[in-house]
């Protein structure tokens, strides 16, 4: 990987890492749901803008329901549960919980695509099952429901991620990448559009609000995807999946700096074996790799 390419993964890992930051700075004014309609629809139409500098074409209407089913699982759900949990939950949680979708996607191909589950890939699993309940069990006060579901919609979120990315695997050839994320996010906006109709807006947003959303959807999430397909492209897809082992890092010190979030043992434990699991349900020390 070249001095180019290492800045396009550190740059990538630091603005998905800065989603949660903004998720939390944003969802008290503006509400789990107002929040998403707003990123999904601002990422949507920053795309259409790059689809037409690039005259690239997108055929959304033969597609729709492949779309449809994409924007569910990998934008409008999984924002929606993020949003919810940011309600309570630290950035720094929210961004090592996200980690963990490897690891569904190990345990998920396992039961969907009957792909066989190696030593390397069960001892992963454990890893990253250890890592979560250290997180869990000693990272977070629950006193209440609302963090207890708060923490079960951290963890639906990259499980809904792992189910999109397998959706892909079984219907190859029908989009390419830069389509994949277009469509399924003009998708994502007509999904969470009648949610937004009955749960508008919270309080009256102030320009810090307003621009913590616009990053989330602009930076965040249109230019995060347009990188990451150029770092495919550069380097391939199994070494462009080492960015999921630094937007941990990134959304910890994101945390710590601009939130005040205290960073404990745990944090540092939890986040190790989280990280450790992802690297071997993925092959990374095996030399194997896996591509998502």
């Amino acid at each position: 990987m070249n001095a180019a390419s290492l800045a396009r993964l550190l740059f990538l890992a630091a603005i998905w890492g800065a989603s949660f930051l903004f998720m939390r700075i944003g969802v008290p004014a503006f509400g789990p749901v107002a929040l998403i309609m707003f990123r999904v629809a601002i990422a949507a139409s920053f795309l259409w803008l790059a689809s037409h500098w690039l005259r690239h074409k997108l055929r959304l209407t033969d597609r729709w329901r492949y779309f449809l089913i994409l924007g569910i699982l990998n934008s409008a759900f999984p924002f929606l549960l993020f949003a919810y949990a940011a309600q309570s939950l630290p950035a720094s949680l929210l961004s090592i919980l996200n980690a963990t979708s490897p690891l569904f996607g190990a345990a998920i191909a396992a039961l969907w695509l009957h792909t066989p589950l190696t030593l390397a890939v069960a001892l992963g699993l454990a890893f990253g099952l250890a890592g979560v309940a250290v997180l869990v069990g000693q990272n977070v006060v629950l006193a209440g429901d609302t963090q207890w579901l708060a923490l079960v919609a951290g963890l639906l979120a990259p499980a809904s991620y792992s189910v999109a990315s397998i959706y892909t695997r079984v219907h190859p050839g029908l989009a390419t990448p830069f389509d994949n994320a277009h469509g399924s996010m003009w998708m994502a906006s007509l999904a969470v559009l009648p949610l937004f109709l009955v749960a508008p807006v919270r309080h009256s947003p102030n320009a810090v609000d307003w621009t913590a959303v616009t990053l989330l959807g602009t930076v965040c999430t249109g230019a995060a995807y347009l990188l990451y397909f150029r770092l495919i492209d550069d380097v391939g897809p199994t070494r462009a999946l080492s960015v999921t082992f630094l937007i941990p890092v990134f959304g910890v010190l994101w945390g710590a700096l601009f939130l005040g979030e205290a960073v404990g043992w745990h944090t540092l434990v939890g986040g190790t074996l989280v990280l450790v699991g992802i690297a071997m349900t993925a092959g990374i020390f095996s030399g194997r790799g896996q591509t998502r």
